[in-house]
């Protein structure tokens, strides 16, 4: 705004001080923390939520994707061992993934393709589509409301169990530090999540893990014992 009152002085459209020139952007709320779930917490909650909740928080959580990714996912990009990402559902409207990096193809394991087979199967074997649809529409080809799903099947068992629900990114995050607990290579789990930038996926989403960093302190602690006599 400053620019552009000094760029109208300039052309004599302005008559007087740059009413900007005090001016300054107030400072912003620091950002909370985000949350990842654990491996542990994942199975749980999968364990406790009928279908087709379960199946879709395993598909965000076994492969990363984004709330409207899971929406866009079709049959079609499915072949048993790996999903193609080629679109995604954002307030009713089909579009391009978020990033062209987004449009990837994510390895399945095998615990979340026995989970899709089971829902295709349940659903008439469909070889086509939306893999997971809005009940409202019976028959039709209108994505699943990821917040009704939330409101009507989830957060009440969370409730139930007191679990706190975290979002649906909790779920990519977690996927990002449970690949990184296992020690997967920081490149590959980039790859896995299709992030552009490795500080994205290093800096944003591999959380902290407090069992972790005892067994570290741990390992630390050993190799400095050695050392003791010289300290």
């Amino acid at each position: 705004m400053g620019g552009i009152f000094k760029h109208a002085k300039r052309l004599g459209a302005l008559d007087g001080i740059n009413p900007m020139q005090e001016v300054s952007i107030p400072k912003a709320r620091p950002g909370s923390e985000t949350q990842a779930y654990t491996l542990e917490e994942i199975v749980r909650i999968i364990s406790i939520l009928s279908q087709p909740a379960a199946t879709v928080v395993a598909t965000a959580a076994f492969t990363g994707l984004r709330k409207g990714e899971i929406r866009g996912l079709l049959w079609e990009n499915y072949r048993g061992d790996a999903i193609s990402v080629s679109q995604s559902v954002w307030q009713g409207f089909v579009t391009e993934p978020k990033t062209q990096k987004s449009k990837s193809v994510i390895p399945v394991i095998v615990p979340l393709g026995k989970l899709l087979e089971k829902h295709r199967q349940a659903h008439g074997n469909p070889q086509a589509g939306f893999v997971f649809l809005s009940r409202h529409y019976g028959m039709g080809s209108s994505p699943v409301n990821m917040d009704s799903l939330l409101k009507w099947q989830i957060k009440p068992k969370l409730k139930e169990v007191r679990i706190k629900w975290c979002g649906w990114h909790a779920f990519r995050r977690g996927l990002a530090t449970n690949l990184h607990r296992l020690g997967v290579p920081d490149k590959t789990i980039q790859a896995i999540l299709r992030h552009a930038n490795l500080s994205t996926t290093m800096n944003n989403y591999v959380k902290s893990v407090p069992a972790d960093a005892v067994a570290a302190m741990h390992a630390f602690e050993q190799i400095c014992t050695q050392y003791a006599p010289h300290f």
